[in-house]
């Protein structure tokens, strides 16, 4: 049995740097090497590929740029890889990489895990009404691209005890790929589940990259050398605990105000989260600075998961075209926001004359203006540069094709100082989610290695997971009447990210005795005032003692959320820096220095 395991996080999504992979390799000293290469749109993409041609979708960079420069070394040092770049066509991913290796000279074993696919089910699901989306409850649609349930870790453990070198997995979730080399290892148990709870928050810690070592931290000036940022790196011990640093002389940071950051990153509710292996409670988190770029990570606990895979699921609705403009000049945002007005009206009376009906939806973005900031509030309505954006969709690609055709003419018809029109925007298809659940024993998850099948053992047929009990009400402390305000990031970190249509919100208190008063100032009904022009649905505060921390999971906070939305910002990745402009009373006499 191992006493410890070195895991490198080597990609965040397809078309991360092509930098992380060397950089683990040579400097990393890793046992394994992970990548995560999928989100609902790449499945879409993927799909659409394979349907030109059989021999792909799969993350071709994965195996042309990535591999192609580190296999040898991956072979060479003993290296095991794993990665879902198999997307929806996992065994083509094996065959184009066994070419390789081939024509490299080197002799690789490489495992594929097939049975994410849960397309051949709709018709019946669909004939017994038994799905419904998981947010709105919408049936499920007619013209269904893909459907593939997350799988977890087990078949993945596996495939490395069936001894690949190589795992290439379709969906799966972010983090199984470092819970199933953790659980290959180790030997955990498939109910062992604070072990199985703290090997996935070692996998969620960096599945993102280098949002673990300093990208996207709020305090981003204190963050040195980004052109050479390290990639994440996670040193597991056979308990659960982990220690997380990136490979010396590496640009980056690591420290507990970064990794709180990436620990809250669209967890949700963090008592509940669900995962096909684990229920995690990260409430309790404990992290620990252990030198320099270094941070010791402990306390995550676990429960028997749910019976079911979430399944993500995407569909052609229509059309799609977003169109971009430059206005330049005195009242640069009024101008753009009449131009984009003006686009509309045209194009819809010319949508009349051809009998065809108005837009399915449109939206008009004035970027500058800080409308997404402030909302009715901005104060940016003076000046003297902005983008306009107009994002349309139509069930008809003619009309989005006209509407294409119209963007230009407000260069010579409209405002003063219109540029930036850099040929007609590109009509493409509507592809959104569609996400519902799966019960586990409807997929029978396998291993590919040698030309032979192993099924995989899938525990099924778990009760619901309960909700937890209501938090109890910490301390509140109320700032006194001289006291003075200043806005959120003074006191606080922040980072957002995605669910759906919902926006989730990471705030983490500088100094643990700041607690009280942010609990006191930060209520689900003052957030959801503040972001009121961004969030129409409920807003709900959770709280994570161990790391003096709040998320806040804001509902139909993204016009759609992903692939349904029209907004610049469809990801909610600018949502924490919106909260942490909000103001909040703290006593005259607090130092406010930023931690």
């Amino acid at each position: 049995m191992r006493r410890s395991v070195r895991i490198g996080g080597a990609s965040g999504f397809w078309g991360d740097s092509s930098v992380g992979a060397p950089q683990l390799v040579q400097h990393g000293e890793v046992d394994f090497l992970v990548f995560d290469y999928l989100a609902e749109l790449t499945m879409s993409i993927l799909a659409a590929a394979r349907a030109k041609d059989a021999a792909l979708g799969y993350a071709t960079d994965f195996v042309t740029v990535t591999m192609k420069a580190i296999l040898p070394e991956v072979v060479q040092r003993g290296i095991r890889v794993i990665s879902n770049a198999g997307g929806v066509n996992p065994q083509a991913c094996a065959q184009a990489l066994r070419a390789l290796a081939q024509q490299q000279g080197l002799d690789l074993r490489v495992a594929v895990v097939e049975g994410d696919d849960a397309l051949p089910l709709l018709p019946g699901l669909r004939a017994a009404g038994a799905v419904r989306e998981m947010q709105s409850g919408a049936p499920l649609p007619e013209r269904v691209l893909t459907a593939n349930a997350y799988l977890g870790a087990l078949p993945i453990r596996a495939a490395l005890d069936a001894g690949a070198q190589v795992v290439i997995t379709g969906r799966c979730v972010d983090s199984a790929v470092t819970l199933g080399a953790l659980m290959h290892a180790f030997g955990w148990a498939d109910d062992d589940w604070d072990r199985l709870a703290q090997g996935s928050l070692a996998g969620h810690i960096i599945e993102c990259g280098c949002q673990a070592t300093g990208g996207l931290h709020t305090d981003w000036e204190a963050v040195p050398d980004w052109a050479g940022i390290g990639y994440p790196v996670v040193d597991c011990e056979a308990d659960g605990r982990f220690t997380l640093s990136k490979p010396p002389a590496t640009g980056g940071l690591v420290n507990c105000a970064v990794v709180a950051e990436q620990v809250l990153y669209e967890i949700h509710d963090p008592r509940r989260y669900l995962l096909p292996d684990v229920t995690c409670d990260f409430s309790q988190v404990q992290l620990v600075q252990d030198g320099a770029d270094r941070v010791r990570v402990s306390g995550a606990r676990g429960m028997p998961p749910g019976p079911a895979y979430k399944v993500s699921a995407t569909y052609l609705d229509g059309f799609r075209c977003n169109a971009q403009l430059t206005l330049i000049g005195m009242d640069a945002a009024r101008k753009a926001q009449r131009t984009g007005e003006a686009i509309l009206a045209r194009t819809q009376a010319l949508f009349a004359a051809q009998g065809w009906p108005g837009y399915t939806r449109a939206f008009v973005e004035v970027l500058g203006s800080e409308r997404t900031y402030y909302g009715p509030n901005a104060r940016g309505a003076a000046t003297r540069e902005a983008v306009l954006r107009v994002a349309v969709t139509h069930p008809l690609k003619a009309a989005l094709e006209l509407f294409a055709r119209e963007v230009a003419p407000a260069g010579t018809s409209w405002s003063p100082g219109t540029t930036g029109a850099d040929g007609r925007p590109r009509v493409s298809p509507s592809i959104r989610q569609f996400a519902f659940l799966l019960d586990k024993s409807a997929l029978a998850p396998l291993v590919l290695l040698d030309g032979e099948r192993h099924p995989v053992t899938i525990p099924t047929g778990q009760a619901e997971v309960p909700a937890p009990a209501p938090q109890p009400q910490g301390a509140l402390a109320e700032a006194p009447d001289d006291a003075v305000e200043v806005p959120l990031v003074r006191l606080a970190w922040g980072r957002s990210g995605d669910k759906g249509d919902t926006s989730n919100i990471g705030i983490v208190a500088r100094r643990p005795d700041w607690l009280p008063l942010l609990r006191a100032q930060l209520t689900p009904e003052r957030v959801r005032a503040w972001l009121s022009h961004l969030v129409r649905g409920e807003v709900l505060r959770h709280e994570l003692p161990g790391l003096h921390a709040f998320n806040f999971v804001c509902g139909e906070a993204l016009d759609g959320g992903g692939m349904a939305s029209l907004r610049n910002d469809a990801l909610g990745k600018g949502m924490a820096q919106v909260l942490l402009e909000m103001p909040v009373r703290v006593p005259r006499d607090w130092d406010l220095g930023r931690s």
